[in-house]
């Protein structure tokens, strides 16, 4: 897709990803890689008696898996070389999610910057929501940047 053609896109729905579900071995996985292990997360038989009935993912996993969304719905500029993960203007956890809960991602293309020849800033809206839960996981506007190569 053109620069000019990404730039029209500037307030559009761009997707809603499929759902993935967040499994108690990959919360497990995710507190032994990120040394979390707080018992909300990997002890059910304790988080059993807590208001959530259960063990919840790390809202910083949840936030994670918005890298396997990106791929799903994002447009993407021709003659794409690298793309980079450039940041959050703003983030909130607004709701836990329960292992083994289905989580899908919805972008909004906010904004994107083309005023630099053979880049792209894509400010993203995007939230998070929960299969069953009125109240999303997350809500954030997200950065990110692809590189392609400018003509001559």
């Amino acid at each position: 897709m053109t620069p000019a053609a990404i730039k029209a896109l500037e307030g559009s729905d761009l997707g809603t990803t499929s759902w993935m579900v967040l499994t108690q071995p990959g919360i497990d996985a995710f507190a032994g890689l990120t040394d979390d292990p707080q018992w909300i997360h990997i002890d059910p038989e304790r988080a059993a008696d807590t208001p959530y009935g259960g063990t919840i993912a790390h809202g910083f996993h949840t936030l994670a898996m918005l890298s396997a969304m990106y791929y799903q719905v994002m447009p993407h500029v021709d003659d794409e070389t690298h793309g980079v993960n450039y940041g959050f203007d703003k983030l909130r956890f607004l709701a836990p999610v329960p292992s083994g809960s289905r989580i899908r991602g919805q972008f909004t293309l906010a904004h994107a910057d083309i005023d630099t020849v053979g880049q792209v800033t894509f400010h993203t809206d995007v939230t998070v929501q929960i299969d069953g839960h009125a109240k999303p996981a997350l809500a954030a506007r997200w950065i990110n940047r692809s590189y392609y190569k400018a003509p001559l």
